[in-house]
């Protein structure tokens, strides 16, 4: 199934959903665990219908679902076709029925309030320190590439954050750094957030999209929206 693009996202109008890293994410606010159960019961019997479901965590009032297809098709201008893990029409089509059954058990939806993480590495080569990290995340050699074109690690069952390779020349005195990934509509809320508590701006010139932060030590994490998929 094709991988849909950002513009695609947008137009399905998920008011319920943020398109964060690869995949759709919800939260929707529950009193108490049962409540959170049942609705992930109805949830899984529509995924049941379709053979595709959703990624599930039950919190302390809240549901949080991840909505993403495994073997996602990417099509490059070129001709290129890339198996990816990425967001698809099933996806959507879910997410909206998943909406429908929130609204059903008469829950409401945060959508401001989802995040995501992944873990980036600056270095030379992926190729030859990408196995050791793949073997260490998650005792998986498959765990490299999954999911992605390049070497970055994927853990099947989702358990870890990913683990993605960037380019460096050897010479950054930091090599790791988080990227959270939050809605678009409150970015610069984080960014307020994390200045007010001692952090610098230290790169805005790809923000909203990508903006790098640091400690009082230096130390850098990057705050993430995709705007490709926001309604304007």
């Amino acid at each position: 199934m094709d991988m849909l693009r950002g513009e695609q996202i947008a137009a399905a109008e998920l008011t319920d959903w943020r398109k964060l890293a690869q995949g759709l994410h919800a939260r929707y606010l529950i009193d108490g665990f049962t409540a959170g159960a049942r609705f992930v019961t109805a949830v899984g019997e529509a995924g049941d219908e379709i053979g595709h479901h959703p990624t599930v965590r039950i919190g302390d009032g809240y549901v949080d679902l991840e909505l993403v297809t495994d073997d996602a098709i990417y099509r490059g201008d070129d001709g290129t076709e890339l198996v990816i893990e990425w967001v698809t029409q099933q996806d959507v089509d879910l997410a909206r029925r998943i909406t429908e059954i929130a609204a059903e058990h008469g829950l409401t939806a945060d959508p401001a309030a989802v995040s995501e993480l992944e873990i980036g590495v600056d270095t030379t080569d992926s190729t030859a320190i990408a196995p050791m990290w793949a073997a260490l995340l998650t005792g998986d050699p498959g765990a490299q590439g999954r999911g992605t074109p390049g070497d970055e690690i994927r853990d099947l069952t989702r358990r870890l954050p990913n683990l993605w390779f960037g380019d460096s020349d050897g010479s950054a005195a930091q090599r790791f750094h988080v990227e959270v990934y939050v809605a678009p509509e409150v970015v610069e809320q984080r960014i307020a957030a994390a200045v007010a508590a001692g952090g610098k701006v230290v790169d805005d010139s790809e923000s909203p999209g990508l903006t790098v932060i640091a400690d009082a030590e230096g130390n850098r994490g990057v705050i993430c929206a995709d705007t490709s998929a926001q309604r304007d």
